[in-house]
C-alpha cells in the first residue's frame, strides 16, 4: 500500500519512532484503543478504528512539525519543545541584529510561541537537562565554565543559559553595562559544540570541559566521571497540538482517551462500607478525585462508599479508614479492571 497516499482525510499524529519516550508512548496508544500496525518499520501507520495516521519521527523533530501546522498532534519531550522555542527565538533575534526586522517585529514574532499548543502532562519519561561538569574537576559553579566549551544537543537552551550567565557576570562586573538582555549574541564567550549522541563522553574526551545533557537516574552521568552544578529546565513528556489542527473533534476525542488512560493508572477504587455516622471523617480522609459516590445499604444507618485515590497513597488511607470504622475494604486498580 502506498501509505503516503492515503493520509488524505485522516489527523497526523507525530510519535517518537526511537529513543526513551517511544515505548511508554505506544502503550499509551493502546490503552486508548488506537489500534494500528507498523508495517516493516515504515515511519508511517494507518490507525484501523479512527481517521489518524501515526507519523514517526524523531522526537526533537516533532515540535517543528506541530509547530508550523504539518502534524496536527505531538507526543515529545518539554525539553524538546522549549529547545525548538528557543531555537525560533534565536532566529528572530538574528534577523533583527542583522536589520532585516524591527525590535518590534521580533517582540511581535516572539509573542506568537512556537505554534504549538501544549494539551497536557503525560506523566512519563521525567528527567532533568542538566549542567554537568567532571567529578575531579576544578568546576563547582556554571559561571565557572563562561567562556569554556560546552557539549550538547541542546544547543538553543545552552546557547539561551550561558548567555543569561555572561549578562549576570557582565551586570555584576559593571551596572552600567550595555550586554544585550536575552542572550542570543553572536558575542557569546561560551563556546557551544553540537553533539548528537554521546554526550556524555564529550568531557573524557577532551572535547568540552562541561555538557548540557538530559539525566534520568545520574547513573550514566556518575559512570563517565561527570556531576550535575544546575538544572536548566525539568522535562516530562507533553501531549501537544498545533493551532489550526484539521479535525478539532478528533482532537479532543484522543486528548479524552489519554486522561483517561492517565487516570487509570494513577488512580485506583477504593470501595467500602462505614456508619453513616462516621462518612464525613471517612470522606475527608478520601475525599475522592472529584466526589465519593455514596449508596445507603439495607441495613439501617449503613452506606457503601466508592472513592478515587492515587494509588501512592492508597495503603495509608486504607489504614486511615480502618480507624475511623470503615470495613469491607475492597481496592480494585482501574487500569487492570478496563474491558
Amino acid at each position: 500500500m502506498d501509505l503516503v497516499n492515503h493520509l488524505e482525510g485522516r489527523l497526523l499524529f507525530a510519535v517518537p519512532k526511537k529513543g526513551r519516550l517511544n515505548q511508554a508512548t505506544l502503550n499509551l496508544l493502546e490503552g486508548a484503543d488506537i489500534q494500528f500496525r507498523r508495517e516493516n518499520r515504515l515511519d508511517i501507520a494507518l490507525v484501523k478504528n479512527l481517521p489518524i495516521a501515526l507519523i514517526f519521527l524523531p522526537a526533537a523533530d516533532i515540535p517543528t512539525f506541530v509547530g508550523e501546522g504539518q502534524v496536527d498532534l505531538g507526543i515529545t519531550g518539554w525539553d524538546q519543545v522549549q529547545e525548538h522555542d528557543a531555537g525560533i527565538r534565536a532566529l528572530h533575534r538574528a534577523r533583527r541584529f542583522s536589520g532585516e526586522i524591527t525590535p518590534e517585529e521580533e517582540t511581535e514574532r516572539n509573542s506568537r510561541g512556537s505554534g504549538c499548543e501544549t494539551v497536557m502532562d503525560l506523566g512519563f519519561g521525567g528527567c532533568k537537562l542538566q549542567v554537568q561538569v567532571p567529578e575531579k574537576g576544578s568546576y563547582v559553579s556554571p559561571k565557572d565554565l563562561i567562556g569554556k566549551n560546552i557539549g550538547t544537543s541542546f544547543v538553543n537552551l545552552a546557547h539561551r543559559y550561558f548567555a543569561n550567565l555572561e549578562l549576570e557576570e557582565d551586570a555584576a562586573k559593571d551596572a552600567t553595562n550595555d550586554a544585550p538582555r536575552a542572550g542570543f549574541s553572536s558575542k557569546l564567550r561560551t563556546k557551544i559544540i553540537e553533539l548528537s549522541g554521546s554526550v556524555e563522553a564529550a568531557c573524557a574526551l577532551g572535547v568540552a570541559d562541561g555538557i548540557v545533557d538530559l539525566v534520568e537516574s545520574g547513573e550514566t552521568m556518575k559512570a563517565a566521571g561527570l556531576k550535575p552544578i544546575d538544572t536548566v529546565i525539568e522535562t516530562t513528556a507533553i501531549l501537544i497540538k498545533s493551532r489550526k489542527p484539521s479535525n478539532p473533534e478528533l482532537v479532543e476525542l484522543i486528548a479524552a482517551r489519554i486522561r483517561g488512560v492517565i487516570t487509570a493508572q494513577r488512580y485506583v477504587l477504593c470501595q467500602y462500607n462505614v456508619e453513616r455516622s462516621g462518612l464525613v471523617a471517612a470522606t475527608k480522609i478520601a475525599p475522592g478525585k472529584r466526589a465519593p459516590t455514596v449508596t445507603s445499604l439495607e441495613e439501617d444507618g449503613w452506606v457503601a462508599v466508592s472513592v478515587m485515590v492515587e494509588k501512592k497513597k492508597i495503603a495509608p488511607i486504607m489504614d486511615e479508614l480502618s480507624k475511623v470504622g470503615a470495613t469491607d475494604i475492597l481496592v480494585l486498580d482501574i487500569a487492570n479492571t478496563r474491558s
